[in-house]
């Protein structure tokens, strides 16, 4: 089942396998560098059947660290097309990019060199839907005011349309892991008490606003959304609220979501396992037309496929999985071999 053959709007997808977005904190000047041609090069040809760039920042305030990829000016879009040409060069498969703002999150130190802490140095201030930290250890965000919303929203539709042009064949709206649109659809951390806050349709607003917008502005590209099916925390996000946001979705005819977990702050009651967002993916599937992916520890092919067969989900991503062993592919399927490492498989 996971390796059949699978429609989102106008691609075909050889197989059900994605490979996640996965950030590298590889981008001082907010563009693909040769570490990115290097990684993606790799993941291009393990014979996934699409591949999604890292979450990409839709202004420079939107970063989560100094070396985010962003995507905001014109300018970058001849750098963005070469990084698209040539990864096509090597296997022309669908490649999607994962649109986000790291609101609160932001300005965080790159991970391996220190974990779950903000900036002390080069930090910029952050915003969000409320003067919520994200943590004890971090800066209280500024509020974001109606003006700053609009600018926001145009930002995203902004990044949407340069992806298009750039050559990308689908656009991610990141709105889980605790960035910005997550903050505005969570109670935990949504506390204002106008249009974009309170009740549920008033937290979800400013994420419908943006898919409905680059809907309008990107015809022919698969749309999707990540989006998270429980907060894993007491008076946060549930998934009977995440079936009903997602039924919001459908409504606006994206392509796919996929569901996620946790982040709304650096601990919650989420419990890391096999497969630990599956079983929402499987009510959320159950409720929807909406083609569902889901990721999370899932390091086995044998279960990915389960998952699909089982009609828990219709797309796989595999991230740690993909980076640790970029041709277990080949294992199960050699077609997806390339004529120049056969004889390695032989």
């Amino acid at each position: 089942m996971i390796l059949k053959k699978i429609r989102l709007n106008k691609k075909i997808l050889k197989n059900r396998i994605i490979a996640s977005p996965m950030c590298q904190y590889s981008s001082p000047k907010g563009c693909p560098e040769n570490w990115h041609y290097y990684h993606y090069g790799n993941l291009i040809n393990s014979g996934i059947g699409m591949m999604m760039i890292e979450s990409t920042a839709v202004n420079l305030n939107a970063r989560i660290t100094l070396n985010d990829l962003v995507l905001s000016k014109r300018k970058d879009l001849d750098l963005y097309n070469k990084f698209i040409t040539y990864l096509k060069s090597i296997n022309d498969i669908p490649i999607g990019i994962q649109l986000s703002h790291a609101g609160r999150k932001g300005s965080s130190q790159i991970p391996w060199i220190k974990s779950n802490s903000p900036l002390k140095k080069n930090k910029w201030a952050t915003f969000a839907p409320s003067p919520i930290a994200r943590d004890k250890n971090w800066p209280k965000p500024k509020e974001l005011n109606l003006e700053q919303i609009d600018k926001i929203k145009n930002d995203f539709v902004s990044a949407a349309v340069l992806a298009k042009k750039a050559g990308f064949d689908c656009v991610e709206v990141h709105m889980a892991h605790g960035y910005l649109l997550h903050q505005f659809l969570s109670p935990i951390s949504n506390k204002r008490n106008d249009r974009y806050g309170g009740n549920f349709e008033n937290r979800i607003r400013l994420a419908v606003e943006i898919v409905k917008a680059i809907k309008l502005r990107c015809k022919n590209i698969i749309i999707g959304a990540r989006v998270t099916g429980s907060d894993r925390l007491k008076y946060g996000i549930n998934i009977n609220e995440s079936i009903k946001f997602i039924h919001k979705l459908e409504k606006l005819k994206i392509d796919y979501v996929c569901i996620s977990s946790g982040g709304i702050y650096p601990k919650t009651n989420l419990k890391i396992k096999k497969g630990y967002n599956v079983d929402l993916a499987r009510k959320i599937k159950q409720k929807t037309k909406l083609k569902i992916r889901v990721s999370g520890s899932i390091q086995d092919i044998n279960y990915g496929n389960n998952l699909i067969k089982n009609k828990n989900a219709d797309l796989i991503a595999f991230g740690r999985t993909l980076l640790s062993d970029p041709n277990f592919i080949y294992k199960i399927n050699k077609e997806y071999i390339p004529n120049q490492y056969k004889r390695a498989f032989t």
